[in-house]
């Protein structure tokens, strides 16, 4: 089997996990809410306060910059948890466990201390690219989307590491670049394709949905119209969640084999081009 084939075999697998256990969908849906509800209670409050007026009409001040820096560490932060609590359930799943929403909480809950370090290092490291796009023009540009693929690559593995082996953020981030240096051109191509099906999926249906819809509206019957624009917003956030939460089971099964050389509810030959392990013993 090659590669992308390999891929789109993880795909398959990876939905027949989900099947099992649909409540994983929870999990990014909080996510979602969580990053919504944090958003919110930093811009909101500006208004009332006339905190954005006072911005906009003397510029940036120290005030707006340690905003930033908190609203980039509490997003960091939900996120993370989330996706450990995520991860944590999918390797019970893994494990041969039918895991709860109970379990996957307490997972991320164990280790909220090293989820807070590592999501102040990402917070750090995202404003930092974030700073390069807005202020070094197209080398910063360029620059920043070479380094956040880096670290993409390098932190794949980081949120399983955090809850599987219970140590810190930097000593997480090493073990996951160790783990990666194994075997990582075919962890890129079953990331990327789960990626690429789900956008495709996702601008296909937002395609349709919105031709139907203009239709619609074009032949007066508005209320239809609104109805395919509503419909289509809702499938397209469903995809979305399904996909973030297929790519969280694929990270926690590759971890898995990583480091055990099984999986349970895996092939076993499948994510053998994922990653072949020298030894199957789990480094704490």
């Amino acid at each position: 089997m090659g590669r992308f084939a390999r891929s789109w075999q993880l795909i398959k697998i990876c939905w027949s996990v989900l099947r099992q256990d649909k409540e994983l969908l929870v999990f990014p849906v909080v996510s979602t809410i969580g990053v919504l509800l944090v958003t919110a209670s930093f811009v909101i409050p500006g208004f009332f306060t006339g905190f954005w007026s006072g911005i906009s009409e003397n510029g940036a001040n120290a005030g707006l910059y340690v905003l930033i820096v908190l609203f980039y560490l509490v997003e960091y932060f939900v996120i993370i948890f989330c996706n450990a609590a995520l991860v944590s359930a999918a390797i019970v799943r893994l494990e041969g466990g039918d895991p709860t929403l109970g379990d996957g909480f307490r997972g991320a809950w164990d280790h909220i201390g090293a989820i807070l370090g590592y999501a102040a290092i990402a917070a750090t490291i995202g404003l930092l690219l974030q700073l390069l796009r807005e202020r070094a023009g197209i080398g910063g540009v360029i620059v920043a989307a070479l380094g956040g693929a880096a670290w993409n690559i390098v932190t794949f593995l980081v949120v399983p590491v955090l809850v599987a082996e219970g140590i810190g953020p930097v000593a997480a981030i090493k073990r996951s670049a160790s783990l990666l240096k194994k075997s990582w051109g075919e962890q890129i191509i079953g990331s990327a394709g789960i990626g690429l099906v789900f956008g495709l999926l996702a601008v296909a249906v937002a395609a349709v949905g919105i031709a139907i819809g203009a239709l619609a509206l074009s032949a007066g019957i508005a209320a239809l119209g609104v109805a395919f624009f509503v419909l289509v917003v809702l499938a397209v956030v469903l995809i979305s969640l399904i996909g973030a939460t297929l790519h969280a089971i694929y990270t926690a099964a590759v971890y898995e084999y990583a480091v055990e050389g099984d999986t349970g509810a895996f092939d076993r030959e499948m994510l053998a081009g994922a990653f072949r392990p020298k030894s199957s013993r789990r480094t704490r």
